[in-house]
């Protein structure tokens, strides 16, 4: 509550100090959208469709964080097994352009680059032997070669000015022993700083502006101190206060062109919980706020994954597998939040929550007033993270938010839509993987009592044959079939159910040997 309230202040400090240089220039010259294929890859003509979705909805960029998506051709080690071919990544590029949306690649250059350097080719260039998630940034040499060739094989494929570096959440910044000793000279903020200097020098270099996420920058304002002219940096506010990543006025004052980015799917979504006020809230507050400090772009991202990783080893040396922490519900699943952001970007108010909400259940589904209230009011309700109790809450139980997630999945499926019906179908079947989701952490806090009985156990494994015996997985597919790629389908059921599966394995056995 305190964060919504400097928030709120702010922007209407800024919206009434600042209004004639509003009117000048209250519009966004990159109108834009993140798009994350880290995991949940979608398939070209589900891309192709999204496209022309934004075309419609008035955008003009799309950021494609492509990951291992992408065919590097002299790199075959990075492409995963879900990677597009060049031909196809051509065609999507052209196909945007004609439709007059500008395709801007991201490659990570600094952190979340453990699809790289999980491969012993790059193994020089990791700031830990262990953590493969970092470029240390004073092997300069190896870096600006690796990256060069990287970029070099964006800019043949896409025609975009601009270049993405990443740059953000570089948490083992000063980590391995040389770090430590430049940290202990010049400070983080120079360690960061001279390694973005090279990486946007590079960039320049090759006839493109280089953008970059602020958070890093923000919290170690020299970090700024000597990048090109042409730097752009991207302001990242998922509804927290303006210093929340360090002094916001450094950045405002730094010179260099900024742009906005709100978030549509962000901690702690995952497959159990979408908390859509939030990301309502988050929209209709941070985009005025970024036009009246004169940022002259907006990029909302959607987040599909953490951009963590787990690994799985062999050995102590030998890497096997990488696992992406935390997953989301697909894209395909968003279209309220999507059409909000497109909303929101077409005025310079803010955006009436409330209001838009009951006429977009209106317009898309058909609702009557009482149908959409009702609508709306089940996706306000439960908004709570389960992780070893309710976190936000002391006073809330388990067993309280299941039978609260209970509700909202009657209240979806009572609620009969007249038009877009597989659209609408994505809220309800969110709602029972959650309320589902919500019945096994309420076992799994049975079993870790002190006290449990081990007479219950018999009832406990019917609950979990029931969970696992659902039809969520069809529906599931069913839905998502055409967004989607069939093994990463299986992977999503794999993953969501596994927890379930083991401790239903685990407690079966327990009672064969009783």
């Amino acid at each position: 509550m305190k964060n919504l309230i400097i928030l709120v202040f702010t922007f209407l400090n800024v919206l009434f100090i600042n209004v004639s240089a509003q009117s000048k220039n209250s519009d966004f010259k990159v109108k834009g959208f993140h798009l994350d294929l880290r995991v949940q890859v979608m398939k070209i003509p589900a891309l192709k469709s999204f496209a022309k979705q934004l075309k419609d909805g008035g955008m003009n960029t799309l950021i494609m964080e492509w990951e291992a998506t992408y065919p590097f051709k002299n790199h075959p080690l990075i492409p995963n097994q879900f990677a597009y071919t060049r031909e196809e990544v051509i065609d999507f590029v052209n196909y945007c352009e004609n439709l007059g949306i500008d395709v801007i690649p991201l490659q990570q250059s600094f952190g979340h680059v453990e699809y790289i350097l999980r491969h012993y080719r790059y193994k020089e260039l990791r700031e830990d032997q262990k953590d493969y998630s970092q470029i240390n940034p004073l092997k300069e040499d190896l870096a600006k070669e690796l990256f060069r060739d990287l970029f070099n094989d964006l800019i043949s494929t896409h025609q975009s000015e601009y270049i993405h570096i990443g740059g953000d959440e570089t948490y083992l910044l000063g980590h391995s022993k040389e770090s430590q000793k430049k940290v202990a000279e010049f400070g983080k903020g120079r360690l960061y700083g001279d390694y973005i200097k090279l990486l946007c020098e590079l960039v320049v270099s090759l006839g493109k502006r280089p953008v970059l996420w602020a958070d890093i920058a923000m919290k170690y304002p020299d970090a700024l101190k000597g990048l090109p002219k042409e730097t752009i940096f991207v302001d990242w506010n998922y509804g927290w206060d303006i210093n929340m990543f360090g002094k916001h006025s450094n950045l405002l004052q730094s010179g260099f062109e900024i742009w906005g980015a709100p978030s549509l799917r962000s901690h702690p979504d995952n497959y159990y919980i979408t908390q859509w006020e939030k990301h309502l809230r988050n929209i209709r507050e941070f985009i005025p706020l970024a036009r009246g400090f004169g940022y002259q772009g907006m990029v909302i991202t959607s987040w599909s994954t953490s951009g963590l990783y787990s690994s799985l080893w062999e050995s102590p040396k030998d890497l096997v597998e990488l696992y992406p922490i935390r997953r989301v519900y697909p894209l395909s699943g968003f279209n309220l939040l999507i059409s909000a952001y497109f909303e929101a970007m077409k005025s310079d108010r803010p955006l009436q929550v409330d209001n838009f909400v009951l006429d977009y259940a209106k317009r898309q589904y058909g609702f009557n007033d009482q149908e959409s209230k009702r609508f709306w009011k089940a996706l306000q309700a439960n908004p709570y993270e389960i992780n070893q109790g309710v976190v936000g809450s002391s006073d809330l139980t388990i067993q309280t938010i299941k039978d609260s997630a209970e509700w909202v999945l009657r209240e979806l499926q009572e609620l009969n839509p007249k038009n877009n019906k597989t659209e609408y179908a994505h809220y309800p079947l969110m709602a029972e993987i959650r309320a589902q989701y919500l019945g096994y952490m309420l076992i799994e806090q049975q079993l870790n009592l002190a006290d449990f009985d081990s007479a219950k156990l018999p009832a406990i494994i019917q609950e979990l044959k029931g969970i696992l015996d659902n039809n969520l997985d069809e529906r599931f597919e069913k839905l998502n079939g055409d967004f989607i790629y069939t093994r990463e389908i299986q992977d999503e059921h794999d993953l969501r159910n596994r927890k379930v599966r083991l401790l239903y394995e685990r407690l079966t056995r327990m009672g064969k040997s009783d």
